[in-house]
């Protein structure tokens, strides 16, 4: 059974400003104060897991123990059925440039990599994709609450509105007819593997009241 939260205050433990904003919505109708990694002064921790919840975990972990409060890390990324799940765990790898990372270049990358693999064949690949989010809620005494979200939809080009934030330009959700990018922000959190894995975390964890 998953540990209750029930403290006035959390560590988003990320230094994605999109990813803070969209949490700390998610958490909006809940009394915690929601503090990022990066305003703390609190280091990246290198991503050595080979999961999504992995990887979740022990930033988490890195950041709870270094704060002493409660933190909750995400790790998330776009999985391409053709192109064997990538780029999944390595998502932000993929948009990482000589001048910082650029998502644009990544999107750019996926889709030339559909392109090559469908060179020579009689029909192109399937687009089939899915966003795969993992959140870990950890403690300063070690303990650790995981959960994992999907959305499945398919990779579109070109790239497709200005909202959002990484991948979400050239994500289409399955059954519908905007990319995250050009959804308003309400109905994106209504429906992201995000917010699958918060209300699986909610479901859990958070027993205190809601406003």
């Amino acid at each position: 059974m998953a540990r209750a939260f029930t403290e006035p205050k959390l560590i988003v433990a990320s230094h994605n400003k999109g990813k803070l904003v969209e949490i700390a919505e998610l958490l909006t109708r809940f009394e915690v104060e929601t503090l990022g990694a990066d305003a703390l002064g609190l280091p990246e921790p290198e991503e050595t897991g080979t999961t999504f919840i992995a990887n979740a975990e022990l930033k988490a972990l890195a950041a709870a123990t270094a704060a002493g409060l409660p933190a909750l890390a995400d790790d998330s990324g776009l999985a391409v059925d053709a192109l064997e799940g990538a780029p999944g765990i390595y998502s932000a790898r993929w948009a990482e440039t000589a001048n910082g990372r650029d998502f644009d270049f990544a999107m750019h990358k996926i889709e030339m990599a559909l392109h090559q693999k469908s060179e020579g064949q009689e029909t192109p690949v399937p687009r089939t994709a899915r966003f795969i989010c993992a959140l870990s809620l950890a403690w300063p005494d070690g303990r650790v609450d995981s959960f994992e979200g999907k959305v499945e939809g398919s990779f579109v080009w070109p790239m497709r509105g200005k909202n959002g934030f990484g991948y979400d330009p050239i994500f289409l959700p399955l059954g519908g007819d905007m990319t995250f990018g050009e959804m308003e922000p309400a109905l994106k959190h209504a429906m992201s593997h995000r917010a699958d894995a918060f209300e699986q975390l909610v479901a859990a964890c958070f027993a205190g009241p809601q406003i």
